[in-house]
């Protein structure tokens, strides 16, 4: 039996990289337990901002969180202010969860000018339209048509499962459009994963966009 491989670690060094970019055997245990609280705060704290997803980068006795967002002005705030209070905030929630940060913190914030050839915003997306009770094959085929409207974009596919419409059976449901070469690793699949949280469960969406190969 074949194993399915998560395309974007499938891709590392090709098509991809990594989101956290530090090396310290002696303390890889801290470090990545800093990086697991960095991104569960960021996600939970800034929901409503667009975030396409957050990297971390550490050198020099400095830890930097890289924030890519398609709505940075809500992040950043007037003269820089919501990014001091999101600093302020992560080190309380260190100070909570009795840790300590070992390096210096700095936030930065990325646009992402086209959040229709993002998977996670994609996501992000047909995630709200479920919750406000949209209908799913219309956010679906609307969710598709606008990611197939880019030049870049060679083909997308967007899965669905749960209990769709809200029936009392979960089930799965697939819509797809143009080329997905997922075995290729030099192809640039840019994959997601979400939930949403409807009223009559959690439903399941994973999102594929093949944007180009890199040779």
């Amino acid at each position: 039996m074949s194993h399915k491989v998560h395309p974007t670690m499938f891709r590392i060094l090709h098509a991809a990289t990594w989101a956290s970019r530090w090396f310290d055997p002696k303390k890889s245990v801290e470090f990545l337990r800093e990086d697991f609280v960095i991104r569960d705060f960021v996600e939970r704290s800034l929901s409503e901002a667009s975030v396409e997803g957050v990297e971390i980068e550490r050198f020099a006795g400095k830890t930097i969180v890289i924030i890519n967002s398609a709505r940075p002005g809500l992040i950043i705030g007037r003269q820089g202010a919501g990014i001091e209070d999101l600093k302020k905030r992560l080190l309380k929630e260190f100070r909570r969860r009795h840790l300590v940060l070992t390096n210096d913190l700095r936030v930065e914030v990325r646009e992402v000018k086209n959040p229709w050839i993002s998977a996670p915003l994609a996501g992000q997306w047909i995630a709200q339209q479920l919750v406000k009770r949209m209908p799913h094959r219309k956010v679906m085929k609307q969710t598709l048509s606008k990611i197939m409207a880019n030049k870049e974009v060679g083909g997308a596919k967007i899965h669905l499962s749960g209990r769709l419409g809200g029936t009392e059976i979960a089930r799965r449901e697939t819509l797809r459009q143009g080329r997905l070469p997922l075995q290729t690793i030099r192809a640039n699949v840019h994959y997601a994963l979400t939930e949403a949280h409807t009223t009559a469960g959690v439903v399941g969406i994973k999102i594929w966009i093949f944007k180009n190969e890199k040779t």
